[in-house]
């Protein structure tokens, strides 16, 4: 077994409850290191839920979390995200009265050695130069495709082992999505896990090694992106393509 086995991300039987609510009903992954992996479904499949109870935003009713042989299901978000598990989420969640380079300093909070901090600054500057053309900008004057960079800029400063995004191209021009995706091959090819939560389930599968479909807040479906991409069900739910049609 490779020696990277230990940053093994394994969630099995989760289930997150609102009160009476279902969130989560039966979700079971796994993310392997060094892989990207794309949790597919429609809005309310219970995607997001599934990336805040890793990350410890939300607490998981069942089942169990389990990073590096931790069970971490019932942990603090700052706990999960110092052990190398960092979340960018939908809609970005910047603190938009601060300017740029303030909003990326607070992602290194999980840093064992804070004097790394200007060395993980040049990292995503040098990712997104754009940030650094507005690092004395507040943030909440951003375009939505640089508050999506800086939201991810954010959650790299803290050199997280595993990168989760929620609907990373959620509201982002065609053009700009294209980078975002290129960026995030960078990082998959410096050796950066990612587990990528999509609507765009025709992109997620370009990019993924392996997914899971989730539906009604359950795994329902999972393999290579390559199969599921083939797949005439998944073709024809949720990706609206006729079994011969190209995915082009």
């Amino acid at each position: 077994m490779p020696e990277h086995t230990v940053d093994l991300l394994k969630v099995e039987h989760l289930a997150v409850h609102y009160g009476d609510l279902v969130g989560v009903a039966d979700v079971s992954i796994e993310v392997q290191p060094g892989s990207i992996v794309a949790l597919l479904g429609s809005n309310g499949a219970g995607k997001t839920t599934t990336l805040n109870a890793i990350a410890g935003l939300v607490p998981a009713s069942k089942g169990s979390i389990e990073w590096r042989g931790e069970n971490i299901a019932r942990q603090p978000a700052y706990a999960i995200v110092r052990k190398g598990l960092a979340l960018s989420p939908e809609g970005w969640r910047l603190f938009t009265g601060q300017t740029v380079e303030q909003n990326l300093r607070l992602g290194t909070t999980p840093l064992a050695d804070r004097k790394r901090a200007p060395e993980m600054l040049e990292r995503v500057y040098a990712l997104f130069p754009r940030l650094m053309e507005r690092l004395r900008q507040r943030a909440g004057t951003l375009s939505g495709g640089e508050r999506q960079m800086l939201a991810l800029g954010r959650a790299l400063m803290g050199e997280p082992r595993i990168l989760m995004l929620d609907e990373p191209s959620l509201g982002l021009a065609p053009s700009i999505i294209e980078t975002l995706y290129e960026t995030l091959g960078r990082l998959h090819d410096q050796g950066l896990t990612l587990l990528i939560a999509e609507q765009s389930i025709q992109l997620a599968l370009e990019v993924a090694d392996y997914a899971y479909v989730l539906q009604t807040g359950r795994t329902v479906l999972d393999g290579t992106a390559e199969s599921l991409a083939a797949d005439p069900q998944v073709r024809r739910i949720y990706l609206g393509l006729e079994t011969g049609e190209a995915t082009g």
